[in-house]
């Protein structure tokens, strides 16, 4: 942020202003269990937060980016948003017969998922291209909102939007009673999250952050459209998002949250700000309520990001011990 020379005056008329004070709560947190996780959040909230704080930061400072797969929402069996991937498949598959006879269409349509990944980057581009480009951002936003609505996991058998993790969403709505902005930070589609993501979280549109395809301006008939194109344009993932963080916001965050490797620069460059702040990652350890896995995960793999936050002190929440409950209730 550029410093600017005030006069005496000025500064102290700014000293004055009376910034909004944190939000009491009766219960902040509710499904969490006391400990030294809950304590971080609460004891960083209240020193950024409260007036007269030698750490206050002005509401405008108060920044926090949340990952989304298996930090806000699960991400197994299988990252929700390959579902939707391979769910458009088996709808475009009347369209394309020759994906009978091509890979990695041709496996994905025989049910077998691991087949089809074989190839690698290359069949998940393919992949991803086919079932996310070709149209206008207003049909993939139907399409996209229109899925998620339905989606259902496919070992609870409940929505994908009730596959959220009830603490967490006290911990957003904590934070943003307390002066925060928060916002999406996402490998995911920017385009995918965006049609659900404020009605799940709170978290408006534009205020996400995630990969996307390039798009481009056209005229159809006179009307003018965002035309998706089978082109990567940026990848939000690893040190993709510090990128990503500084080209939408502009603002360094004071806290920050993930759940995995993919999240590690993102948390770094979160700590390297001046005065405190909050890094936080989610460990998955409750293989009777959710998942258990961490360093040897294909998906979500949290290995050299453990490591890292054992050795600077930031905030490490196990969903086994830290978390009273996991989902919310269903059916609320």
């Amino acid at each position: 942020m550029k410093t600017y020379n005030l006069p005496l005056l000025a500064m102290a008329a700014w000293a004055c202003i009376a910034w909004p004070a944190p939000v009491p709560s009766a219960a902040p947190l509710p499904s969490w269990n006391d400990g030294a996780a809950k304590m971080s959040i609460l004891e960083f909230v209240e020193k950024v937060a409260a007036p007269g704080s030698p750490d206050f930061a002005p509401p405008a400072e108060r920044v926090a980016v949340f990952d989304n797969d298996g930090t806000l929402w699960a991400e197994q069996p299988m990252y929700f948003q390959f579902l939707f991937m391979l769910d458009r498949v088996k709808a475009l598959a009347p369209r394309h017969p020759e994906w009978k006879a091509e890979e990695p269409f041709a496996s994905l349509l025989q049910g077998d998922v691991k087949a089809a990944l074989a190839g690698g980057e290359r069949a998940l581009g393919a992949i991803m291209m086919a079932t996310h480009a070709g149209m206008t951002s207003e049909e993939f936003s139907k399409i996209a909102g229109d899925w998620i609505a339905t989606a259902k996991h496919p070992k609870t058998g409940r929505l994908l939007t009730e596959m959220v993790y009830q603490p967490m969403l006290e911990l957003l709505a904590h934070l943003r009673a307390n002066g925060f902005k928060t916002y999406l930070v996402s490998g995911g589609g920017i385009e995918f999250m965006r049609p659900w993501s404020e009605r799940v979280y709170g978290i408006p549109p534009e205020q996400i952050i995630g990969s996307s395809i390039q798009t481009k301006f056209e005229l159809r008939d006179g009307r003018p459209v965002l035309v998706r194109l089978p082109e990567l344009n940026f990848m939000d993932d690893g040190p993709g998002k510090p990128v990503g963080i500084q080209t939408h916001i502009g603002r360094r965050p004071l806290a920050a949250f993930g759940n995995s490797d993919g999240d590690l620069q993102m948390l770094q460059w979160t700590a390297a700000g001046p005065g405190p702040r909050l890094c936080l990652y989610v460990r998955h350890t409750d293989a009777e309520r959710e998942w258990a896995y961490d360093r040897a995960s294909s998906i979500g793999r949290l290995d050299k990001g453990l490591d890292e936050a054992k050795a600077k002190g930031w905030t490490i929440v196990s969903m086994k011990d830290d978390w009273k409950t996991i989902f919310p209730p269903e059916n609320k």
